[in-house]
């Protein structure tokens, strides 16, 4: 039995990781697009390495939570896959070991220059700081303006689900937003979110279940009934 994970933000957050929007469609007080698109990038990249260096930082100072462990136990029994939005690691220190990174890893860095040169990253990027080739280094992080590619390895993975579960997210970030759509004609479809949108309701039917609820409950509640189905 395969289980497809699609998180975002609203899980991370339940430890404690600032959403990706803030008031006023300001990430932590700046501009999205100053900080997370090429031309914030060009424009002044000591300010977005510093706003990146910030992230890594706070990163370092959460640990997952129980929705995170609960995907990473159900791992032990059936097959799953997580594809997230989410830059941070938590995934991987719950114990996930199928995980697809839509959005790129805030752990990681790589160069202007060089594409294929991704690498894990300790401490702060620095201005200056350069692969072999002498490309700047730059977060590892899909940017606004820029393709997503992973994107064909996600879809390829939510065609083989039995079961897709989405997890604190708006269903509003395309090309993200629209996975969802692509499991196949018998997958069952839960969609956990405190604020859950409704576009989905009219497409799958009696194969989707809504819980408003926080990605710690839900997922405990998703376990029973998978447990009880599956186990």
């Amino acid at each position: 039995m395969k289980i497809v994970a699609i998180t975002g933000a609203g899980i991370s957050a339940e430890s404690g990781l600032s959403t990706f929007r803030g008031a006023g469609g300001l990430w932590e007080g700046h501009d999205i697009m100053e900080v997370a698109s090429p031309e914030g990038w060009a424009n002044n990249p000591e300010l977005v390495l510093k706003f990146y260096n910030l992230r890594r930082q706070q990163l370092k100072a959460v640990k997952p939570n129980n929705a995170h462990l609960v995907l990473a136990d159900l791992e032990k029994s059936f097959d799953v896959s997580v594809v997230t939005q989410n830059v941070d690691d938590l995934h991987e220190r719950a114990g996930s070991k199928n995980i697809i990174h839509l959005h790129g890893e805030l752990t990681k860095v790589r160069s202007c220059l060089d594409e294929s040169y991704i690498i894990e990253k300790e401490g702060d990027i620095l201005l200056g700081e350069k692969c072999p080739k002498g490309g700047q280094l730059r977060p590892h992080i899909v940017w606004f303006g820029e393709l997503v590619p992973m994107m064909d390895v996600a879809s390829d993975v939510v065609l083989t689900a039995d079961v897709v579960v989405v997890i604190g997210t708006s269903l509003q970030v395309y090309p993200a937003a629209g996975l969802v759509l692509m499991a196949p004609p018998h997958a069952k479809i839960w969609y956990i979110d405190p604020h859950p949108s409704n576009e989905l309701n009219s497409y799958f039917g009696d194969r989707l279940t809504v819980l408003s609820t926080t990605a710690t409950k839900g997922m405990e509640v998703f376990k029973e009934w998978v447990v009880k189905k599956w186990g």
